[in-house]
């Protein structure tokens, strides 16, 4: 898994693409954890590429979502697709996470705070 961050207006842009599983799951956690530790505190999961995503995939999510949490950070998850979307459904993550339709929408409630 390639992943090329981006930043929009102090958002670090993270776009996931293809299978979000145990071979690749470490990749994602990197690419975060190294965001993080550059002192990145808003962030935007792009799931617009990712067509599937497994318990190693959605522990990634979990404890991205946990440090920010407590470092007083914020995530947006973004642009699922529906067998994605069922899978986050299905385990709960749509009550605990926040999640926005599209990249546009997840980048305004990041950007105002809100």
């Amino acid at each position: 898994m390639n992943i090329q961050v981006e930043d929009w207006n102090g958002v670090t842009v993270i776009p996931l693409e293809g299978r979000l599983d145990g071979n690749n799951a470490s990749v994602a956690e990197g690419v975060f954890l190294q965001q993080l530790a550059e002192g990145k505190q808003r962030f935007l999961f792009d799931f617009s590429e990712l067509q599937y995503i497994s318990s190693a995939g959605l522990r990634v999510i979990l404890v991205a979502a946990k440090k920010l949490r407590a470092s007083k950070g914020r995530l947006i998850c973004a642009c699922l697709a529906e067998q994605v979307y069922d899978v986050f459904e299905m385990s709960g993550f749509t009550t605990i996470l926040e999640m926005a339709a599209t990249k546009e929408e997840a980048l305004e409630k990041l950007e105002a705070g809100a």
